[in-house]
C-alpha cells in the first residue's frame, strides 16, 4: 500500500504543479509570450486527454504494468526537455510530451488495484488511493508556490522531475514487492 499512495500523491504532485505553474514558469523563466505561454501550459493537458485517448487501444495489449512504465518514462522525457537548457521550442514540446506520458499512469494504477490488491478489498483501497491523490494535488502545487517565493520559478522543472522519478521509482518498487508477494503463494 505505502508504494501504491506514494505513486498517486507524486502523479498528482507533477499533473497539477505542471498544469498550474507551467504558463508562469515559460514567461518568468523562458521568456515565453504571455498567450504563447498559456496556449502551451493548456497543450499539457491535451497531452493527457490525447494520450488517454490513445492508451484505450494499447491497454490490453500492454497491460497496466507497461503503461505506467512507459508513461512515466514518456513523463520524464518531456520534462528532460524542459529542464535541459535546450532551445524554447523543445521545452514547449516537453510540455505535450509529458502530458501524453501522464496520460495512461492514474487509470491503470486504478485499473491494476483489482489486481494487486484483490477484487474483495478494491473498493476500499481505490478509496484511499484517491485520498492520497487528492493529498498530491491540494498541498504540492502551493508548496512549490511557496518555494519559487523563496527560490526561483527556475525550479519548476527540477521540482517536475524529482516527482516523476519517484513515481517511476515506486511504481517499479511496487511491481517486485507484488511479484514477490505472487511467486510466495505459486
Amino acid at each position: 500500500m505505502p508504494f501504491v499512495l506514494t505513486a498517486f500523491f507524486v502523479y498528482s504532485a507533477v499533473e497539477q504543479t505542471a498544469g498550474i505553474w507551467a504558463s508562469s514558469y515559460l514567461v518568468q523563466s523562458r521568456g515565453v509570450a504571455v498567450d504563447t505561454a498559456a496556449s502551451f501550459a493548456s497543450f499539457f493537458y491535451l497531452g493527457i486527454t490525447g494520450g488517454r485517448f490513445l492508451s484505450g487501444f494499447i491497454a490490453d495489449r500492454l497491460g497496466d504494468r507497461r503503461l505506467i512504465r512507459w508513461g512515466a518514462i514518456l513523463a520524464l522525457a518531456g520534462i528532460a526537455l524542459i529542464v535541459l537548457p535546450l532551445p524554447t521550442p523543445l521545452a514547449l514540446a516537453g510540455l505535450i510530451i509529458a502530458g501524453l506520458g501522464c496520460a495512461p499512469i492514474f487509470p491503470a494504477i486504478i485499473h491494476a488495484t483489482p489486481t494487486n490488491f484483490g477484487a474483495n478489498r478494491s473498493q476500499a483501497i481505490i478509496g484511499v488511493q484517491m485520498a492520497a491523490a487528492y493529498l498530491g494535488m491540494v498541498f504540492m502545487p502551493p508548496l512549490f508556490g511557496w518555494l519559487t517565493g523563496r527560490v526561483s520559478m527556475a525550479l519548476f522543472p527540477l521540482y517536475l522531475l524529482f516527482f516523476a522519478i519517484v513515481l517511476l521509482a515506486v511504481t517499479e518498487r511496487l511491481n517486485q514487492v507484488l511479484d514477490r508477494e505472487k511467486s510466495r503463494f505459486e
